[in-house]
């Protein structure tokens, strides 16, 4: 069977895990597999994916095969795959445009970023000639201008893009419309966890809304320690991010909450946290006769491997969309995976969805 080619933007935490998950569910059957949402996709199994071609401007990433790069500070995520084959696929040095907040260079080479002095590539020639067929957007948050730039060259180079950082691009009818014209699937916005604050928010959220609680406000604090947390640190590249998040709750509250009542998004840097993501959820609601009551849950998870697992699925989706000719947005994973899809359905519903689609029952 052919491979699903892909190429990354962003060689972090994510992008780390993810690559250590194709190689780890390489010797994995599915009698004994854990931690995937779906084992096959189609015909596609996780190890049918191979990276052929990546991106990053950081120094001791550019230049480093991807087997190097993916462990490289200020990588510190888990390492739950530690072999990983060489490979001659080198990263690429991309373009930082507003890729790095000022702010990063106030801190520890070995916690932020240190911009390499390389030059640029030329991204749509390396595309075409690694042969991608999908491009994963792994920016950091804020980077406006670099993901769009990065969305040109997928259309360009006439490959899929699925964008995991919250800039709205499969949620911009403008840029939807770029991407199907050209009969080119795309995924997005902003990628959910497997088991992360969002989806236990949206859970919840449900939940009193089907037993007839009336939920009164809300809040979901995020505190981590990897470079996506300090970036954030920097509250003016927040506004996507915090909509993002927002809005993936608001959307399955049925009455919206006020913006005094409803508080998400992500808290504070904490160094030593490093991968990990600690969020802090408080509900306060009225049940039978207007009685109070109210849930504080406290979530601790890997922040990246959390991500990977859907990733790993919106790319093998792709693959069948490129299979079945289908271009623009696809519905049902980009529902099912993204905080911030065009179209916003409750978890249950996406899900059946995402399986019709899988089972080619629906179009996308």
């Amino acid at each position: 069977m052919n491979k699903i080619k892909i190429a990354i933007v962003g060689m972090g935490n994510c992008a780390s895990s993810l690559i250590q998950g194709i190689n780890y569910y390489t010797k994995k059957e599915e009698k004994n597999i854990t931690g995937l949402i779906h084992w096959k996709i189609g015909k596609y199994l996780p190890s049918d994916i191979e990276v052929v071609a990546a991106f990053d401007v950081d120094k001791r990433k550019v230049n480093k095969t991807i087997d190097e790069a993916i462990f490289a500070e200020p990588n510190c995520t888990t390492i739950f795959q530690k072999e990983i084959p060489k490979t001659d696929v080198k990263v690429s040095m991309g373009y930082v445009l507003d890729g790095i907040a000022p702010h990063m260079k106030n801190h520890d080479e070995r916690n932020s970023f240190a911009v390499s002095n390389e030059q640029s590539v030329d991204v749509v020639s390396v595309l075409k000639e690694s042969g991608a067929e999908i491009l994963i957007n792994y920016l950091p948050v804020g980077s406006e201008k670099a993901a769009r730039f990065y969305a040109e060259k997928a259309l360009e180079a006439g490959i899929a893009f699925i964008n995991c950082m919250p800039v709205f691009i499969v949620s911009d009818e403008k840029w939807s419309e770029k991407f199907k014209s050209k009969g080119i699937p795309i995924v997005g916005d902003d990628i959910k966890a497997q088991i992360g604050a969002t989806i236990t928010h949206r859970t919840l959220v449900n939940l009193f809304r089907e037993r007839g609680v009336k939920l009164d406000r809300t809040y979901q604090l995020n505190t981590g320690g990897n470079t996506d947390f300090l970036n954030m640190l920097n509250r003016d590249r927040l506004s996507s991010k915090k909509e993002s998040k927002t809005e993936a709750v608001q959307s399955v509250i049925g009455e919206r909450l006020s913006s005094e009542n409803i508080h998400i998004g992500p808290s504070d840097y904490v160094p030593w946290q490093k991968d990990n993501k600690v969020c802090y959820l408080r509900m306060e609601g009225r049940t039978f006769g207007d009685v109070p009551m109210n849930i504080e849950l406290r979530l601790s998870v890997e922040d990246s491997p959390n991500s990977a697992a859907c990733v790993i699925d919106a790319i093998r989706c792709c693959k069948l969309a490129i299979d079945r000719g289908i271009g623009g947005e696809l519905t049902a994973i980009s529902s099912y995976v993204m905080k911030h899809p065009t179209h916003q359905f409750t978890d249950e519903i996406a899900a059946q969805n995402l399986n019709d689609f899988i089972e080619g029952k629906i179009e996308r």
